[in-house]
């Protein structure tokens, strides 16, 4: 039996929210436990249902979705994944988005088989949504900052963290990188646990845009 995940969705557009609450319950492992329609109500929300997933909208009125991601995920612990909902996909607010915590993003004009897909993708926790399209979002901003990449020595990842990061940039999951390295799927948890605590990583995204933005991976 499938495990419920927990769903609040967060956007300023009433038509938005019920379209998606619409999407998401229709599925037995996922229900809309909550909703707002600005930033400012996310933190007291989440804390009242203990939500697991946030659809969060980028741009609102009072404090938009990178504000309400920062102040979520500083304030809660475990905090829930946050799934920026956007316009549109290069937008800079999506990639300060993900910087600030948020595990993925989403258009808004994305297939609800997709929509589902990624809240169950992240709530897993257990590979990179979308790693082609972070990456684009990266090279984007990346291209735009005239500083030399520091790399990644001060963190004194082993090699084999580093082959694991190496390799979760390319979007594999746990058993996909297992499976790359000839380890047991237990084996590349510990090390992707250790990797992220050295790094000071909340996830994944996190973990591999530093990656990113170290020169460490590669854009080109």
């Amino acid at each position: 039996m499938s495990v419920n995940i927990s769903v609040v969705v967060v956007d300023d557009e009433p038509l938005i929210r019920s379209g998606l609450r619409a999407i998401i319950d229709a599925e037995p492992d996922l229900t809309v436990v909550g909703e707002a329609g600005d930033g400012a109500e996310v933190l007291p929300l989440v804390r009242r249902t203990g939500a697991d997933v946030v659809l969060m909208d980028v741009r609102m009125p009072a404090l938009d979705g990178i504000q309400a991601t920062r102040l979520l995920l500083d304030a809660l612990d475990p905090a829930p994944r946050v799934l920026v909902v956007t316009t549109f996909e290069n937008d800079d607010y999506v990639y300060d988005a993900l910087r600030a915590g948020a595990s993925g993003f989403l258009l808004k004009r994305t297939p609800p088989d997709d929509i589902i897909a990624a809240i169950r993708t992240v709530a897993g926790s257990e590979s990179l949504l979308f790693p082609e399209a972070i990456r684009s979002l990266a090279l984007a901003h990346l291209d735009h900052q005239p500083s030399k990449p520091a790399g990644l020595d001060q963190y004194d990842l082993t090699e084999r963290e580093q082959e694991v990061l190496r390799l979760m940039a390319k979007g594999l999951s746990n058993a996909e990188i297992a499976g790359e390295l000839v380890l047991g799927v237990q084996t590349i948890k510990t090390h992707v646990a250790n990797l992220l605590s050295k790094l000071g990583a909340r996830d994944r995204t996190q973990a591999v845009i530093l990656a990113y933005e170290s020169g460490f991976v590669p854009l080109r």
